[in-house]
């Protein structure tokens, strides 16, 4: 029920706009225009009346009328006209449609309904045809007329194409199909052999436009059927001249015709043209042709009338001819190249010349044939090289300075050309120099000697990486007043080419000048590879292999050197092409850099592949002083523990010898027997001289060396400690050590203790006495313990 609530409004105002339409339909509204159609650009008005009465809808409340130009909303004038209609005006100051629909509306519900429309196109008054052009075809006697139709008007057009004869009214010949600008008058609207006027006439809405009349006859623009070429031949035999002949087309028996005649050699650019052939049928004869050589023969044929609009035939199909042959004439360009063929006397000579022109040829060309002399009747000179080739090479006695030069073809041979060998040793150019003349040709311009010159010589060799040598790259100038010369043979574009200049004197040949060019350059096909020849920590020297010639493609102006590090310092450099290495300096220490090269000509550049390197910390010299001061170092290392070993008051001062009671002499003084005495520890006290009460002595096993016996044994075996005594005075003796092998065992102590390292002993006695006593410098003789107490080291004891 929603939805169908919702469709409800929709379907009122599509039911209000049918009825509207309707209405409209049935004088609702009316629209009106100036005119439908109006020149391109101009103003255009239009009015609409609405009748408010025939209006279903619109009967109450106020109308507003609107005008729409297809979709674009027009503002227009309203009133309000007689009998309670409602009248709009509109005027557009520029129409610039070809064809738009104005629309008129009214308001309604609050939407602008369409009620009334008129269409209006615009374009421009028909274009002037020109170039009338008219053909009549022997084969139905249809006059076909072409034409070139102008400008678009943009608007409907009719075309037709009208005639009228002499005596006749103006009537419409045909009318063309399909947009075309040509069509076809039948036969029965021609008068033939009389004037006629043909004209197009171009109409539409805008106006009408005729093309100029053409007054012709019909059989004056006739299109002929091309003749037929039957025979050629050569008349007499020993000239130049041909005869020709020919047969019209069928149908053109009775016509007077003037023909045309055409004809080229296959080397020929362009064609010979032959005119003023006339007649039916017949022969032509045309002469300056060259000998043996092949002709491409045509022609074509016309109505011979004084109308200049009359059409020529086609070409008729084609028909070769070879003339006869004749000796060859005229010289043969020669140059050579002779030095010393070793020890016999002779003489090698390199012969090359230039193969004659046709025109002096006069034939196909079978040899070559040099002699050391002339042809003379009634013998032949003798011949030293007989050839197919321009080029050969042959030894002659060293004294020859003559040879002779002739070619032959199958009528005979030419006279001899004259070849002296001189010196190359003349006054040389003052300059050369070459440009390009295009992508496949070089001019060279040169500055002419002061001594006269009778012709120049022009080499080129192409330069390559493998040398090699073009025989046929030369080319000589007759003109001895020339300074400059076009060569053409052999050039190639992005090649170097070296180029020689010889003059040609009365009786010697200058010293040749040398230049190289290129006729077109273009950037190098590869960049040089570089190469890391040494590194240090602020610069780097590269080095690169030149390029070969044929990948430079101009001439090298110069390569530039690019480097950039991590954070994209990017620096350049640009270096002479002549060099082949390159320093970069102020890098900074340890750090990489990535590095190419660009190698230029006046075309353009071309990068290299990128080579990366990285710069060291220290330099070589700095390498070389740190380990040399290690080295040093090291020595005086060595040096100070050598004097340290030799020297032993030094080694004590360091490291001090400590005694080894073990190994002392007490250790083997073993008394026979002591009495077992219990072995008493040394309480810790702090270090300093002691006073001995009891000293005992452990002997070991006899035979055995104190120290050498292990440990275990020694506690699981002890020797029997033998006592030592001393008797002073009388009374009882007293018994002063006990020593044993094995190390001590105990030693009784004083009843106090014993001063300390740093007081003096002086004053003190024993048992508590007050005599004055202290250490002896040298042990008594009667002290038998001190005296054995010597053990090594003791002697600084006393120091």
């Amino acid at each position: 029920m929603a939805r169908r609530g919702a469709g409800t409004p929709f379907l009122l105002q599509l039911s209000l706009l049918l009825l509207l339409h309707l209405g409209g339909t049935l004088g609702c509204a009316s629209v009106a225009v100036g005119s439908p159609i109006v020149p391109l650009g101009s103003a255009v008005t239009a009015s609409c009346t609405v009748q408010r009465e025939l209006c279903r809808g619109l009967e109450q409340g106020k109308v507003r009328i609107s005008w729409m130009l297809d979709n674009k909303l027009v503002a227009g004038s309203q009133r309000q006209g007689p009998g309670g209609t409602e009248v709009s005006n509109l005027t557009l100051p520029r129409f610039n449609h070809t064809q738009a629909r104005l629309w008129c509306c009214v308001e309604w519900n609050g939407t602008k309904q369409r009620i009334g429309m008129a269409e209006i196109r615009a374009g421009y008054p028909p274009a002037k045809p020109l170039n009338l052009s008219c053909v009549l075809n022997l084969s139905d006697y249809g006059l076909t007329c072409q034409w070139e139709q102008g400008t678009d008007s943009h608007l409907p057009t009719s075309v037709v194409l009208k005639c009228a004869g002499s005596r006749a009214q103006a009537v419409t010949g045909c009318t063309p199909q399909g947009g075309h600008s040509h069509c076809t008058v039948p036969r029965r609207l021609l008068q033939l052999y009389r004037q006629m006027e043909i004209w197009v006439s171009a109409t539409n809405a805008l106006g009408t436009a005729e093309s100029e009349r053409l007054c012709i006859d019909p059989m004056d623009v006739a299109k002929l059927d091309p003749p037929t070429l039957q025979s050629i031949q050569s008349i007499p035999f020993q000239t130049d001249c041909i005869a020709l002949a020919w047969d019209v087309a069928r149908g053109t028996e009775h016509m007077e015709l003037q023909c045309e005649l055409r004809y080229r050699a296959p080397e020929d650019p362009a064609w010979v043209l032959v005119t003023g052939i006339i007649g039916r049928a017949g022969t032509a004869q045309r002469c300056g042709f060259l000998f043996g050589t092949q002709y491409h023969f045509q022609m074509r044929c016309r109505r011979n009338s004084a109308s200049a609009l009359a059409h020529w035939s086609e070409w008729s199909p084609g028909r070769n001819y070879t003339t006869h042959e004749k000796a060859p004439t005229g010289k043969l360009d020669a140059w050579w190249g002779a030095q010393p063929a070793g020890a016999g006397g002779r003489l090698e000579v390199q012969l090359r010349w230039k193969a004659p022109r046709q025109r002096e040829a006069n034939g196909r060309v079978l040899g070559y044939r040099v002699t050391l002399s002339p042809r003379r009747r009634g013998r032949d000179p003798p011949t030293v090289c007989n050839t197919t080739h321009t080029q050969c090479n042959f030894s002659v006695p060293a004294r020859t300075r003559r040879v002779y030069l002739s070619t032959y073809n199958a009528a005979g041979e030419s006279a001899p050309t004259e070849i002296v060998l001189l010196q190359r040793t003349g006054q040389p150019l003052a300059g050369l120099r070459a440009v390009p003349g295009g992508e496949r040709s070089l001019w060279v311009h040169w500055e002419a000697p002061l001594a006269p010159v009778i012709a120049y010589v022009l080499e080129w060799q192409r330069v390559t990486a493998e040398p090699g040598h073009c025989s046929a790259c030369w080319q000589m100038e007759r003109d001895g007043a020339a300074t400059t010369a076009l060569i053409q043979d052999g050039i190639e574009p992005f090649q170097r080419y070296n180029i020689s200049l010889y003059p040609l004197y009365e009786d010697t040949v200058g010293v040749p000048v040398h230049t190289t060019a290129y006729s077109q350059q273009k950037a190098p096909s590869h960049a040089p590879k570089l190469h890391l020849k040494r590194i240090r920590k602020s610069e780097a020297e590269l080095c690169w292999e030149p390029l070969p010639v044929e990948m430079q493609n101009g001439f090298i102006t110069g390569y530039t050197i690019f480097w950039a590090n991590s954070i994209a310092d990017v620096a350049s450099a640009t270096v002479n092409p002549s060099l082949s290495s390159f320093v970069i300096r102020g890098l900074k220490p340890s750090t990489l850099y990535k590095v190419h090269i660009m190698a230029s000509t006046a075309a353009g550049g071309t990068n290299g592949t990128s080579l990366t390197l990285v710069t060291t910390v220290l330099d070589d010299t700095e390498i070389q002083f740190l380990f040399l001061s290690l080295g040093l170092i090291f020595v005086l290392l060595m040096v100070l523990l050598i004097c340290f070993q030799k020297n032993e008051r030094m080694k004590e001062q360091l490291w001090p010898s400590v005694p080894d009671p073990a190994n002392s002499s007490l250790g083997k003084w073993v008394p026979a027997a002591a009495p077992q005495e219990p072995l008493q520890v040394l309480a810790a006290r702090e270090p300093g001289p002691a006073a001995i009460s009891t000293v005992t002595v452990l002997e070991g096993e006899p035979g055995k060396q104190p120290g050498k016996e292990p440990p275990a044994l020694l506690v699981a075996l002890p020797a029997l400690p033998r006592p030592y005594v001393r008797q002073e005075g009388p009374g009882e003796p007293v018994q002063y050590a006990r020593v044993g092998g094995a190390g001590y065992r105990g030693q009784r102590l004083l009843p106090e203790p014993g001063p300390r390292f740093y007081e003096n002993l002086r004053g003190r006695g024993d048992g508590g006495g007050t005599g004055d006593w202290r250490f002896p410098e040298e042990p008594p003789a009667t002290f038998p313990l001190l005296q054995g107490l010597r053990i090594g080291g003791a002697e600084e004891l006393h120091e």
